[in-house]
């Protein structure tokens, strides 16, 4: 049961226009701390705006973004994440030719001495634990990220949110690409984050991944917010009925 508390993040009525472009409109929604909400709708239903507004990559048009019930206006991504905010999107954001430590800390690189050279072995032994802590099967954190798998990549990419998130991380897509194996291991590793009190904001095609590891559901079509269900109350055909206007 999800805890009566003051959400890590809530969306009122935001509005996105870009132009004469309407991508959403009036949607409200929030994520309390150690939920997972997923965000569903077609193709173009605004999932995706959403997810930025709140990641400071757009800026609302109208409405606002409480952060623990207090109003936030992100200027950029890296401010979001001076909030304690992180984003696993569908391309993962990764570095191909760098190796795992040093995705794990980019932006953020560990350093030491006067001349605050890069503390490699910090950063090396500091990611090995953490992978090792998820469960994220790699061989050494030394490893190039072009070498490694579609779910290997993924893995690094979430424990990386996992490590730096302090209140929320929204997840776009996290695992369109990958295979049945490596879907139930990424999957396993949101519960984890969930279990240790993260905020969850996913976005999916898959209803049976929602069904699997969402709380809630949060409608979108065509821009609009049409509904929002618990996963324990709604049925698969419900949620496609509202997805795609046939009720």
């Amino acid at each position: 049961m999800i805890p009566a508390t003051t959400p890590v993040v809530r969306v009122e009525r935001v509005r996105k226009e870009f132009r004469a472009v309407l991508a959403v409109d009036a949607v409200t929604l929030e994520v309390n701390p150690g939920e997972i909400v997923a965000l569903v709708g077609d193709n173009g239903a605004g999932k995706s705006t959403v997810v930025k507004c709140i990641a400071g990559v757009h800026p609302p048009t109208a409405g606002r973004i409480l952060l623990d019930g207090q109003p936030v206006h992100f200027a950029n991504p890296l401010d979001a994440r001076s909030h304690g905010i992180e984003v696993v999107f569908q391309d993962l954001a990764l570095a191909k030719a760098q190796p795992v430590y040093m995705n794990m800390f980019l932006g953020r690189e560990l350093v030491k001495g006067p001349l605050r050279l890069l503390d490699r072995a910090s950063m090396a032994a500091e990611t090995k634990r953490l992978l090792a802590e998820l469960d994220v099967r790699i061989d050494s954190p030394q490893q190039t990220i072009r070498d490694l798998s579609g779910g290997q990549r993924q893995g690094v990419a979430i424990a990386r949110a996992m490590h730096w998130a302090r209140r929320l991380v929204l997840m776009d897509e996290p695992t369109a690409a990958l295979g049945v194996g490596e879907t139930a291991r990424v999957e396993e590793q949101i519960r984890r984050m969930r279990d240790r009190g993260r905020a969850i904001l996913l976005v999916s095609h898959s209803l049976d991944q929602v069904f699997r590891l969402a709380d809630r559901i949060c409608v979108l079509r065509r821009g609009r917010q049409v509904g929002s269900r618990r996963t324990s109350e709604a049925t698969g055909d419900e949620i496609v009925a509202m997805i795609t206007g046939l009720r």
